[in-house]
């Protein structure tokens, strides 16, 4: 089932996220409809506040960034596939150079900004199973990873701005608020009711 979004100024976004047990309520459902909601979003990743659930729980799948033109034929092979859950995750270590790259977030419509993060993370978590796992990430995964944690941790990518940038964006942030933005999929407005 596809889900609206919840868009820039809903309360869930800013919250700090609980970690949840195997036992999490139609856990299998929340995840189909996480990843179905993503897709029909175009999104590569996707986090919990983002469908109004305040649990430290994401999916990614960075395979449309394997065709682009800014990533080599290894970085290629890496993102095309790589699909994966991510619940009750724990970043344990960010290095390596930092580097920009032009963000977006689903929801945050029509915003998009160089944001600067670190190009290798190591991140504890458990799968859709509730496997502990402790991987190291590099690249636009390690970026896509920081992004949605970002969000289980109540941080948004416009929080990483200058405050030049944050004041630039700042008409397209009250617009989103207000309901003002038309993506091409379903959001929720922190002004108004779902669209």
């Amino acid at each position: 089932m596809i889900l609206p979004i919840y868009g820039y100024g809903e309360a869930v976004l800013r919250k700090v996220c609980e970690d949840i047990t195997p036992e999490y309520p139609n856990l299998t459902e929340t995840l189909s409809n996480m990843y179905e909601t993503m897709y029909n979003a175009y999104g590569v990743g996707l986090a919990a506040p983002q469908v109004g659930l305040a649990i430290r729980l994401f999916v990614i799948d960075t395979t449309p960034f394997a065709d682009s033109d800014e990533v080599t034929k290894e970085e290629s092979e890496q993102l095309k596939g790589f699909k994966q859950t991510f619940i009750n995750a724990k970043i344990l270590k960010e290095e390596g150079e930092i580097w920009a790259f032009n963000e977006g977030c689903l929801s945050i419509p029509d915003v998009r900004e160089d944001v600067l993060r670190h190009e290798t993370v190591t991140i504890e978590y458990y799968d859709e199973n509730f496997e502990k796992k402790t991987e190291v990430y590099n690249g636009l995964i390690a970026r896509v990873i920081q992004h949605e944690y970002d969000h289980i941790e109540g941080v948004l990518f416009t929080d990483h701005l200058s405050m030049l940038k944050k004041k630039l964006v700042g008409k397209k942030l009250q617009n989103i608020m207000e309901g003002k933005a038309r993506p091409d999929y379903r959001m929720k407005f922190a002004n108004l009711k779902i669209k």
